[in-house]
């Protein structure tokens, strides 16, 4: 079957395995495997030439040498991501910090800039604040919800403009939801600083409900813990973008020692055959709770890009960029922290846990949780607040997760 005839849906269940490669087995086997065998001498050499040489995607895939630079369980996984992603290549790595980690080190070293988005998730506002600076890489930020005036004078203005290297963003933003115009930044990076490498992190969209690659990235990350493997059983990352880019990290992937392993791969691969019936079910959910949250008197606010206003400002970016509302909200209750655990300790059905993204919904506090390593004045002025509670919606029965979380604001 020629599967390039066929749509990226298809092509993400039946795409990376030749059936005829592993005795007809209808699903990839796992090579659990740390090397690979050489016909002759002379085939090792010129793999190890392939490895880093400019050849063609498929020919480097096709020498194999050590599973700590590829094998055939992330060949299929890499394969059937960039199908859904719209990409020329993909990688896949052992968490998604890893995989943005290493994007950022492939791109920048010493002196250079990161302009960055804000909110980011606070495993990555600390890597770029606390650790990348201790390797001499500076940093600038945007503003929540900066205009493009604001972003182009932050650009335009800083002293470090001509080392500017990378321009990472995250949106919807996490937790809060907020969104950035990828394609007005591509125009000002076009502009302003042609070298810099525009990174996004679409975790929150999962491949399905936004393609920033369409819309002007060049790498798109994930931490593919989230939707992508969605079951809450395994950890992983994930870049995608063109073959160029691709390759550099890869080889950046190679030498840090952080490839997913082929267990994880097998898994991501299988994940990916449901990923469109797990976000389809959790976004119909999750616009269900949040019309519940919305109209509920001891909820304060709600925060679900479904729900968006047309008078909201970000309410054309939003018809643009994503095809869905997505399934995360954020809300938050009358009151603080105090008001906040009440309704999280009092849960039955969703479970009290950091991640999202799985077929079960996760409930957290992001003040206290998955943001708390960023600095306070930094979770405060971007609306991560002690009353404020992060939603991953799930595939249960939406009638009893509204039961459950209304029993849940009683308490409160």
């Amino acid at each position: 079957m020629k599967h390039e005839k066929y749509s990226a849906e298809s092509r993400a269940i039946s795409g990376g395995h030749d059936p005829s490669s592993a005795y007809n087995s209808i699903k990839p086997p796992i090579y659990q495997t740390s090397t690979f065998k050489f016909n002759t001498a002379e085939e090792g050499k010129a793999f190890f030439m392939n490895a880093s040489g400019d050849i063609p995607l498929e020919e480097r895939n096709a020498s194999l040498i050590y599973t700590r630079l590829n094998h055939p369980n992330a060949i299929t996984a890499e394969y059937r991501l960039a199908q859904l992603d719209g990409a020329e290549d993909a990688a896949f790595f052992e968490s998604g910090m890893a995989a943005i980690s290493t994007t950022i080190l492939s791109f920048c070293q010493a002196g250079d800039l990161i302009v960055m988005s804000s909110p980011l998730y606070g495993g990555t506002d600390t890597f770029i604040k606390k650790h990348a600076v201790q390797m001499g890489i500076e940093w600038a930020e945007m503003e929540r919800g900066a205009t493009q005036k604001e972003v182009e004078q932050l650009l335009a203005n800083h002293p470090k403009r001509d080392k500017l290297k990378m321009i990472y963003l995250e949106t919807p933003a996490n937790p809060t939801l907020t969104l950035v115009d990828i394609e007005m930044v591509r125009k000002l990076r076009d502009r302003l600083a042609p070298n810099a490498v525009i990174a996004v992190d679409n975790t929150y969209m999962g491949p399905l409900f936004q393609q920033p690659l369409a819309h002007g990235a060049d790498i798109n990350l994930y931490s593919a813990t989230k939707y992508i493997g969605g079951h809450s059983d395994i950890i992983a990352g994930a870049a995608s973008g063109s073959e160029k880019l691709m390759k550099l990290v890869k080889q950046k992937r190679a030498i840090l020692g952080n490839t997913a392993s082929p267990f994880t791969s097998w898994l991501l691969s299988r994940s990916m055959e449901t990923i469109g019936l797990r976000m389809e079910k959790q976004a119909r959910n999750a616009h269900k709770l949040a019309e519940y949250l919305a109209a509920h008197p001891k909820v304060k606010a709600t925060y679900y890009l479904g729900l968006m206003p047309e008078s909201d400002p970000q309410y054309a970016l939003f018809k643009r960029q994503n095809n869905s509302g997505g399934a995360m909200i954020a809300f938050e209750v009358h009151g603080g922290e105090a008001e906040a655990f009440r309704f999280l300790n009092a849960l039955e059905l969703a479970h009290l846990a950091i991640s999202l993204g799985s077929t079960e919904t996760l409930v957290s506090h992001p003040y206290t949780m998955s943001s708390s390593n960023m600095d306070e004045a930094d979770r405060l002025k971007n609306g991560i607040t002690p009353s404020l509670i992060r939603v991953s919606v799930g595939i249960e029965n939406i009638d009893d997760l509204v039961k459950d979380f209304d029993q849940a604001l009683r308490t409160t």
